[in-house]
């Protein structure tokens, strides 16, 4: 059985940025990945493969790798611009934010954010610029214009492990989680106001907003919980208990439900937002199973009626119907796929 002990020591205070070591992928009955059967989902899947430091795309018809290049040192999250014609990712063993053509893989663009940095939480905004957190500086950038002038701004978080990051819809503020101080802060990226931090659970990992902007949801992996708070007053509204250790949360597109990756328990939480309350679990695996697969990033899909699951233990990723809470099929996720991004994977 899963310990909270071992998953701590293989996930480290940095994030899972040093996992346990890469294995060859399995399906859910310990059977060899090679191939997956045809879906009538669309679109394409992007995975950074951490131990192997490739970028990979999954044509989601056929769950078939279509394209892998070489990325970067220890890659993590990743973002897709607002036109779907480029992803952006963070580098986290180095200092860089990397961007690449959707359609064949190619790189067009080296941003660096200098010392130290370790880029880790991406967001590709609707206003076309890019925001990311740097954990070795303890701050935000905002890079203004991506693709053409790529200026960067810097704004101190002063917490430690500034590891996760949301964006308003305006544009205004940043929310990041900070591992290390167990806090979230607010981030004002327009008058650069000192940054306001709170204490939120034991190492709070996982940050979604809502699609208006007036509610944050935190996961604390250390403290099982999810938090909504209250953007601007930083107040936490209400502590919902979720699986064992929800290290990531993800809100549906149609804005009804969310969805914590809890790693131990080889499962989701969904949470029913209406009533704030868990409405039930779907489990990807067993819990004897867990530790192998270690699940990390979810990711829906457009139309909100399937989850995307990296499994990063077993490189493989879990297709997961929302309705029925089943795992549709598993494919191959790379090697240590962990940041996923998403374009298109709507039913046909």
């Amino acid at each position: 059985m899963i310990s909270r002990i071992s998953i701590i020591a293989a996930a480290g205070f940095a994030g899972l940025a040093g996992c346990a070591p890469p294995i060859e992928p399995v399906g859910p009955m310990g059977e060899q990945v090679t191939s997956s059967p045809a879906s009538d989902a669309t679109g394409a899947l992007f995975i950074a493969g951490k131990f192997g430091n490739t970028l990979a795309r999954i044509d989601l018809a056929t769950g078939r790798e279509t394209a892998r290049v070489a990325s970067c040192a220890n890659p993590h999250e990743l973002a897709t611009s607002p036109d779907g014609a480029h992803v952006a990712l963070a580098c986290y063993g180095g200092t860089t934010l990397d961007i690449f053509r959707t359609g064949d893989l190619a790189k067009v663009k080296t941003i660096e954010l200098g010392e130290n940095a370790r880029p880790h939480g991406i967001v590709w905004h609707a206003n076309r610029d890019l925001y990311a957190t740097a954990e070795g500086r303890k701050s935000v950038f905002w890079v203004r214009d991506p693709l053409g002038k790529a200026e960067a701004f810097e704004y101190g978080s002063g917490q430690e492990g500034t590891h996760m990051l949301v964006v308003s819809p305006d544009a205004r503020h940043a929310w990041t989680t900070d591992l290390g101080s167990k806090t979230v802060t607010r981030i004002d990226l327009l008058t650069r106001r000192a940054p306001q931090s709170v204490e939120v659970g034991i190492e709070p990992e996982g940050i979604a907003l809502s699609g208006d902007g007036a509610t944050l949801y935190v996961s604390a992996r250390g403290s099982d919980e999810v938090y909504a708070i209250a953007p601007q007053s930083m107040e936490v509204r209400r502590t919902i208990p979720v699986g064992d250790f929800p290290l990531r949360i993800a809100i549906r597109p149609q804005g009804d439900f969310a969805i914590t990756s809890d790693l131990a328990d080889g499962a989701l939480s969904v949470i029913d937002l209406r009533s704030g309350t868990v409405a039930r679990q779907i489990g990807v695996s067993s819990r004897d199973e867990a530790q192998e697969r270690f699940q990390v990033t979810i990711l829906w899909s457009p139309d909100g009626e399937r989850i995307y699951v990296a499994e990063t233990g077993t490189d493989t990723i879990a297709e997961v119907d929302f309705s029925t809470g089943k795992v549709l099929r598993r494919f191959s996720g790379g090697d240590g796929g962990d940041g996923v991004a998403i374009l298109g994977g709507a039913d046909g």
